[in-house]
């Protein structure tokens, strides 16, 4: 089944090409089914390269689903044209009312502020909160993910004398979770941060359960059954070239900074790096969207009840 995007939207004619089944939202609405919403907040500066990187996975399920971009409602993005951002994103505030089934809440490059003192906080509290009645599942994902754990449970970021920056092995903590099936016992996960979250403060949290950890980059997954979440600290949505493209770019402006670990054919960054972590990347959120089809009210207006 496919995902539903405005016809006009770059991400329906990027997919389309990669043979990912895509319909317009006017076609949809003429079908008698019930598509699963999910929305994504996105709070990246590239925003449509962070909608095609979450679209791509979304659609890749066999259920329909409706793709709702969301903005915080103050903050003026200055890396996308005001034009996109006027077509296909709608402000928090306009979107409050409504219910969804699932949401995504991207990460941002501000993790060197404490949370207070981030621009939209207060917001997007008012969204954390709001997740509780009217979302039936979230996933936060590197800072939104941090975000979120603090929010919900005061469990601290920390600052990183380093970046952790590459491809980084992580052990598969839970393979009976729903979340993690058909997964191997380790996993390759793309990791591009200057912050942690300790697994020893998660693990002093009731209720929270790791999924997915790395000795050498800390926790990556975890689930929060409580607040109906999943936090996921690295990047499985990340292009084969994403790490490319933010090394190349601190090398660009005289940055100092380590070639990423563990991405480039013999460390070497003049080769082009492969993709080892697509296929987890798609069996991830595929079990996310399967474990809210099995569980979301048939009427959505149920959701929170």
């Amino acid at each position: 089944m496919p995902i539903t995007l405005p016809s006009d939207l770059p991400a329906f004619d990027v997919l389309a090409r990669e043979g990912v089944m895509v319909i317009s939202d006017s076609r949809a609405a003429r079908q008698d089914i019930r598509p699963l919403k999910i929305g994504l907040l996105n709070l990246m500066p590239k925003k449509i390269q962070t909608e095609n990187q979450f679209a791509r996975l979304i659609g890749a399920t066999p259920l329909q689903i409706d793709f709702r971009l969301i903005r915080m409602s103050e903050h003026q993005t200055k890396n996308t044209a005001a034009e996109h951002m006027e077509n296909f994103y709608r402000p928090f505030q306009e979107v409050k009312e409504e219910k969804l089934d699932g949401l995504i809440i991207t990460g941002a490059p501000i993790e060197h502020l404490p949370f207070e003192e981030v621009t939209y906080w207060d917001e997007l509290r008012e969204v954390f909160e709001w997740t509780q009645s009217n979302v039936h599942s979230t996933f936060g994902v590197c800072w939104g993910g941090m975000a979120m754990i603090h929010h919900f449970h005061g469990v601290p970021k920390h600052m990183l004398e380093k970046k952790a920056f590459g491809c980084f092995r992580h052990r598969n903590l839970a393979p009976t979770s729903p979340y993690l099936r058909g997964f191997s016992d380790d996993v390759l996960i793309p990791v591009s941060r200057w912050t942690e979250m300790r697994q020893e403060e998660i693990d002093a949290v009731p209720g929270l359960i790791t999924l997915l950890g790395s000795d050498q980059a800390g926790p990556c997954l975890v689930e929060d059954a409580a607040h109906r979440a999943l936090y996921i600290f690295n990047h499985l949505e990340y292009d084969s070239g994403t790490l490319k493209e933010e090394y190349d770019r601190d090398i660009a402006s005289g940055k100092a900074i380590d070639v990423p670990v563990n991405y480039y054919p013999d460390d070497d960054p003049a080769r082009m790096p492969t993709n080892r972590w697509r296929s987890h990347a798609h069996l991830l959120y595929g079990n996310w969207i399967n474990e809210i089809y099995q569980s979301t009210p048939y009427d959505i207006a149920q959701i929170g009840e």
